[in-house]
């Protein structure tokens, strides 16, 4: 079955020196109790070190935000998997839209580094989404279900793999989809995944993009969100928090 639901993930992205990091994390370890649902952060890669280390014995989980599909090798400038789970990573993000659409990556690539990361025993967070021009054309389900059978990692089951569905268009645009919309989304991924693993209908999927402390509990109600991946909401641990506890955490 995976990790216990909901599950609310929160990427930093390109935030967070080592002052911040220090404050972000330990906002979030003070209030840490026995976790009944899972709670995780992603920190940059310069502070996921020691964010790991200030937030071990709390049950929230650490991970990264990418990794390269190689294991090593002369590849300046990126971090393999295996180097993540020496930081104290347990999981990792692949495929999200800002390194699909900014840098170009392919759904080749997406899956090559789901397996790198799940040949190094992280846990990976398989990103999804559709862009604005997609969404107006009614191809969400389509890119969506194109996006998926290419890049589901070999291997890849409800206790290795997480899935985040990011409307493109939504992500720190402060807009989201209905809640319809995102039920009828979500119930469509589910199918997809139950031929893509043989305990697909048990894989968790995160709703990500504009999900704030006002609109959390809402969308984690609608059935299908199993949790959400947080953007800049993530950067304040009371607001956070909140969202965690909104969701049924504690």
């Amino acid at each position: 079955m995976g990790l216990p639901r909901p599950i609310v993930f929160g990427n930093w992205k390109m935030h967070g020196l080592k002052a911040e990091a220090r404050a972000l994390a330990g906002g979030l370890a003070e209030r840490a109790g026995k976790p009944t649902a899972t709670l995780g952060v992603f920190p940059p890669a310069t502070v996921l070190a020691e964010v790991a280390a200030q937030l071990a014995g709390t049950g929230i989980l650490v991970g990264g935000q990418d990794c390269h599909e190689q294991p090593k090798g002369a590849f300046t400038g990126s971090i393999a998997a295996p180097m993540l789970r020496d930081a104290g990573a347990a999981a990792v993000i692949v495929g999200h839209s800002e390194r699909r659409h900014g840098l170009c990556e392919t759904d080749a690539l997406v899956k090559a580094k789901a397996e790198a990361a799940l040949s190094a025993g992280l846990l990976v967070v398989l990103c999804i989404g559709e862009t604005e021009a997609q969404w107006l054309a009614g191809q969400t389900l389509d890119v969506l279900d194109a996006q998926l059978a290419a890049s589901w990692p070999e291997g890849g089951t409800a206790e290795r793999v997480v899935v985040a569905y990011e409307p493109v268009w939504a992500i720190g645009t402060g807009r989201t989809p209905t809640l319809d919309d995102i039920g009828r989304t979500h119930a469509a991924i589910g199918e997809r995944l139950e031929g893509l693993a043989t305990d697909g209908a048990d894989v968790a999927i995160l709703y990500g993009g504009s999900v704030k402390p006002d609109n959390a509990g809402e969308i984690m109600a609608v059935p299908g969100v199993h949790g959400v991946l947080v953007g800049g909401a993530s950067l304040d641990a009371a607001g956070f928090w909140t969202i965690y506890r909104t969701g049924g955490g504690s």
